[in-house]
């Protein structure tokens, strides 16, 4: 076909005048330019579905864990709301970017090991091997619970999506348009309904996909604590009094911050939940938390703003910044100055007393010379 339409074009440029000779020619080169892009396109490697997740681990091993025998009540969703959201762990295997998983309690996981490998493999990785996630929501079906992993499979829905700002002829782009999901979804799926299920049960049905065992440096931070401090952190409690690190321990990363400053001083407010869950307001001046705020649908605003440590005195961070060269020997001697000489070199003559020289100022009483007798 290259062949045929360059012989054509040939015999066309010798019916054409001399005029037209170069833009012909200049057609020619490009009808040859295309053909060969063309070939060259033809030869492009693509990777297929096995070679990009061939190293996908798919093993799964079913868990054992004995399941109670009463259903789930308004308490107990509460409980695992309050023990569960924000709790982080870590990944088992890759998990899908935007994808749902169902996880039979004691069961097995759907998809299987090559429907794994293709929902991987066109949705791509939210977490890989080892990578930190967060529980970041939880809904409650009457056979089903449903766990949100760092921000769930969807991307949230926001209004202004469907707004668009132009000015004149020029329009603007959106912001909004385009937003992706950035976690998943685990089905946790019981037969014959949801049971009365404690947080430790319900992190030990998701071994198989995360792993909560493994401490953060939060929690282990947290373990070093008195007793009462490590009981409220464990029921994710936080007390005026408490640090940066206790909070991060007991509620994790904060949804939003603010920072403020009033006729007292500059502060930091933390802010967790959303409506209709209940909002929590942690204020810290400084690395303590002064101020609790608890806005509850329905009830009135609950404040905390006295010490609830207990008279629990905690160690406080500070930095000791040394001045010179530090102090002396203990006997009154000042410390000797630093040396290039290895232990056991001998002093040169005159420095045996190893004390740093005086530096030597003129005397001003003492006349100077006359410049005139200074010999030319």
């Amino acid at each position: 076909m290259a062949h045929n339409a360059r012989g054509d074009s040939i015999r066309f440029l010798g019916r054409l005048g001399a005029a037209q000779t170069g833009f012909v020619t200049r057609f020619v080169l490009l009808l040859s330019l295309t053909c060969s892009m063309q070939t060259v396109v033809a030869q492009v490697f693509t990777v297929g579905e096995k070679s990009a997740t061939s190293d996908v681990d798919t093993e799964f091993h079913a868990t054992h864990v004995e399941l109670p025998k009463d259903a789930l009540t308004e308490r107990g969703r509460l409980e695992l709301v309050r023990n569960l959201e924000a709790e982080q762990g870590f990944a088992h295997r890759i998990l899908p970017l935007g994808g749902i998983l169902t996880l039979n309690a004691n069961g097995n996981l759907s998809p299987g090991p090559e429907g794994y490998r293709k929902l991987i493999y066109q949705k791509g990785q939210s977490a890989a091997l080892g990578d930190r996630v967060a529980v970041t929501k939880l809904e409650f079906k009457p056979d089903r619970i449903l766990v949100d992993l760092n921000g769930g499979p969807y991307a949230k829905h926001r209004f202004l999506s469907h707004v668009q700002v132009g000015v004149g002829d020029i329009d603007q782009p959106n912001p909004n348009v385009g937003v992706q999901a950035t976690g998943c979804r685990i089905v946790l799926v019981f037969e014959g309904g949801t049971p009365e299920l404690s947080a430790p049960e319900v992190k030990a049905l998701l071994q198989p996909l995360v792993d909560f065992g493994a401490k953060t440096g939060e929690l282990a931070y947290a373990e070093t604590l008195p007793a009462p401090l490590k009981s409220a952190i464990a029921s994710h409690e936080v007390l005026v009094g408490m640090n940066h690190r206790m909070v991060l321990a007991a509620l994790g990363a904060p949804e939003h911050k603010v920072r403020e400053q009033s006729a007292g001083g500059n502060y930091e407010e933390w802010i967790y939940g959303h409506h209709p869950q209940p909002i929590k307001f942690v204020r810290f001046v400084g690395d303590r938390v002064t101020l609790i705020k608890i806005a509850a649908a329905g009830k009135p605003i609950e404040v905390h703003n006295h010490d609830e440590l207990g008279g629990e005195q905690l160690p406080e961070t500070t930095h000791a910044v040394r001045v010179g060269d530090g102090p002396g020997t203990g006997e009154g001697k000042p410390a000797a100055p630093p040396t290039l000489r290895l232990p056991g070199d001998k002093a040169p003559v005159g420095d045996v007393d190893q004390s740093p020289r005086k530096v030597q100022f003129p005397d001003e009483h003492k006349p100077r010379p006359d410049p005139s007798d200074v010999p030319e």
